[in-house]
Order: C-alpha cells, then sequence, then structure tokens
C-alpha cells in the first residue's frame, strides 16, 4: 500500500490532470454531454497506454540510444522540476509548447484531440515517462510491477473522473481555484524533481 500510494501520488502529482482542465473546456466546448465523455475516456485510456509502455519498455529505449539510468532521473527530474516551477508562476500551458494558435487550429478541427494534445504533451509528458522508467529500475519485483500498475490504473481512473467533471470542477472552483490548486501541485512537483536529482548525484558520489 505504501508503494501504491507512493507512486500514485507523484505519477500524479507530475501528470496533473486540473491543469488541463482549461485547455479541456476550450476543445470541447460545443461537444455534448456523451462526446465530452466519450473524449475523456478515450483520453484516459491513451494516457493508460503510454504509461504502460513507458515503464515497461523504457529500458529498452534507453539501451537503443545509450543513454544511462542516472543520466534519465537527473534530466527527468530537471523537467519534472520546471513543470512545477511553471506551475507556480502561471505558465504552465506555455511549458507544456501550447500556443494560442495552436489551440485555435485544435478548435477548428477537433480531430483525435484525445491524443494530442490531451494526451500529450499536457498529459503524459517527459517527466512522466522518465518517472515511470525510473520506478522500473528501482522496483523489479513483481509485488512492486503489480502495485505500481494499481497505482497507474487509480491515477488514470481519476483523469477519467476529473476530466468527464471538468465543467463541475470549474464551476465549483472557478479560474482563481484551479491556479491555486496547481500552484500547490507545482510546489510538490519541484521537491519531486529536486529529490530525483538530489537521490542521483548522492548515489554517483557514493
Amino acid at each position: 500500500m505504501e508503494l501504491i500510494f507512493k507512486v500514485f501520488l507523484a505519477i500524479f502529482s507530475i501528470i496533473n490532470p486540473f491543469g488541463t482542465i482549461p485547455i479541456f473546456l476550450s476543445l470541447t466546448t460545443d461537444m455534448s454531454r456523451r462526446d465530452i465523455t466519450k473524449v475523456s475516456l478515450y483520453t484516459s485510456l491513451y494516457v493508460f497506454i503510454i504509461l504502460l509502455v513507458s515503464f515497461f519498455l523504457g529500458n529498452h529505449l534507453l539501451y537503443f540510444f545509450g543513454i544511462s539510468i542516472d543520466s534519465l532521473r537527473i534530466g527527468g527530474g530537471i523537467v519534472i522540476a520546471s513543470s512545477g516551477f511553471s506551475l507556480l508562476t502561471g505558465t504552465f500551458i506555455k511549458h507544456k509548447g501550447m500556443k494560442k494558435k495552436f489551440i485555435e487550429e485544435e478548435l477548428s478541427t477537433k480531430s483525435e484531440i484525445a491524443f494530442t494534445p490531451l494526451s500529450i504533451p499536457m498529459l503524459a509528458g517527459p517527466g512522466t515517462i522518465s518517472t515511470l522508467i525510473g520506478y522500473r529500475n528501482l522496483y523489479a519485483n513483481t509485488s512492486d510491477v503489480f502495485s505500481i500498475c494499481i497505482a497507474l490504473i487509480l491515477v488514470v481512473v481519476l483523469i477519467f473522473v476529473i476530466l468527464k467533471s471538468s465543467q463541475l470542477i470549474f464551476k465549483v472552483l472557478g479560474s482563481s481555484g484551479l491556479n491555486a490548486l496547481s500552484r500547490i501541485i507545482g510546489f510538490f512537483l519541484i521537491a519531486i524533481g529536486v529529490e530525483q536529482i538530489l537521490k542521483t548525484i548522492l548515489k554517483l558520489i557514493h
């Protein structure tokens, strides 16, 4: 249970579905309730596939590109910390590469928005992928892998619930409430990223 909670909290904070709500509402503004549920479901499924592929096949990608796990952890820690800083400073959308022109193009087409931009880059980004690859190297036995998979399922289910209820959440919290929540999550992200970097550096020193 401790590992499940640890992985769930880390991955959920890095993904931060609350920060995606404004973009999600913009892209689904003219959709029916049924279509919004459908987009939420497909987005969650795409994210789940990306998470599983990253966790189980990420090491092979590292080997292919000749990247060490320590380099990945430091790089991932920098990405996570910078994501947290962007949440604190209110530049999260720009940090994800979501320019206003791109959002307007997606609004006009709305083709496969569940995959891009919602799943990638808004939800499953490099910080999430690098963290999961790191977990795969830290937790190799079957029980730990099973626990991590449960944590990922819980994250994906919560993503679906949040996206599906995005209109209600926005009405309750408003822009200021979402910004405040994102800033809190951003603080935890900075701590997660810094801890990942420090642990790797201390390991290399020893």
